[in-house]
């Protein structure tokens, strides 16, 4: 089960979190308002190259605005974002959180943060901050998302789905969303759940390898090793490097091969239970009792005759004169 225990972990740290942010740059950026005082140019070329992705000319010029005006809390949310797609983390979490003191109103910058938070596994402080954002923003779609990854974190399978449920109903064609929520159901052992949104989305990317190799996963957890190698084999043969579906794939193999095996012919030893050896009779109890009845009366018989023949005999004197 060694193997088994390699493919869980491997999975569940592979399907967590794919790119750095899921959000698009615009979903990401703060709005591009006019802020008060100085620092306005700055900011909004910085919103320009963040859009562009170019993060780290973003993040300098975001310094500058927050150099002309330190008290606009957009500048700190606008590097906060670039800092993050540089993985720069706990600068980015100190940007969120100094756009929250100065606006704790701030949705973007506690969605901001939550991300932060799911980087460093902090599971409990994202869902906080989700919780928050959803506060202010009821329908805001990404942070449903980023709740639903939180509860992942904290194998609150059941919540997890129900969130990239309503993610999905709100934005039906974020495809990351149906491999999350796959994961969650696996989360519940409801396979055929998992099976589905995997289906889903190999219905619309049939080379989406990964999600060959996950429901290839999910039908090995369920037994059903048979439709499990044709998803391993057809991931290897799109990508023939992948030496951890190979393993998987051996590994299956093995499984399917001992699952239809015959099952060994039943070896019956007939036991024959021990002769007890006669115990030889005593001399006694070879003696029967009319035996002894016989003998009796014989020697009464030869006593009588004995009687009989020594009556009246003159008894022998000694000629010893006294």
């Amino acid at each position: 089960m060694m193997i088994t225990s390699r493919i869980t972990i491997s999975l569940v740290a592979a399907c967590f979190f794919g790119a750095a942010s899921f959000a698009p740059a615009k979903e990401k950026a703060p709005a591009k308002e006019k802020a008060a005082g100085g620092g306005t140019s700055e900011y909004a070329k910085g919103i320009q190259l963040l859009d562009s992705k170019q993060y780290e000319q973003a993040a300098q010029e975001f310094t500058r605005a927050i150099l002309e005006n330190g008290k606009q809390p957009a500048f700190y949310e606008g590097r906060g974002f670039a800092n993050f797609e540089l993985q720069r983390y706990p600068e980015a979490g100190d940007d969120f959180s100094k756009a929250i003191e100065l606006s704790p109103k701030d949705m973007r910058a506690y969605v901001g943060r939550s991300q932060v938070f799911l980087q460093q596994k902090n599971y409990q402080q994202a869902l906080a901050d989700t919780e928050k954002a959803l506060e202010i923003k009821p329908d805001e779609v990404a942070a449903i998302k980023l709740r639903g990854f939180a509860e992942l974190g904290l194998s609150q399978w059941d919540k997890a789905v129900a969130d990239f449920t309503a993610a999905i109903q709100k934005k039906p064609d974020d495809l990351q969303t149906y491999d999350r929520r796959a994961l969650a159901y696996r989360g519940l052992k409801n396979f055929d759940g998992a099976i589905a949104d995997y289906t889903f989305l190999l219905a619309k990317n049939p080379n989406d390898t990964e999600a060959l190799t996950k429901r290839g996963y999910t039908y090995s957890l369920m037994g059903q090793y048979e439709k499990a190698i044709p998803d391993y084999q057809a991931a290897l043969k799109l990508n023939p490097q992948d030496n951890d579906t190979f393993s998987r794939l051996q590994w299956t193999q093995g499984q399917l091969a001992a699952k239809n095996a015959p099952p060994p012919a039943a070896t019956t030893t007939t036991t024959t239970a021990p002769t007890a050896t006669p115990e030889k009779p005593s001399l006694f109890t070879q003696i029967k009792p009319l035996y002894i009845v016989i003998g009796i009366v014989v020697l009464i018989v030869i006593a009588v005759i004995v009687r009989l023949l020594t009556r009246g005999k003159a008894e022998e004197t000694s000629h010893i004169i006294r």
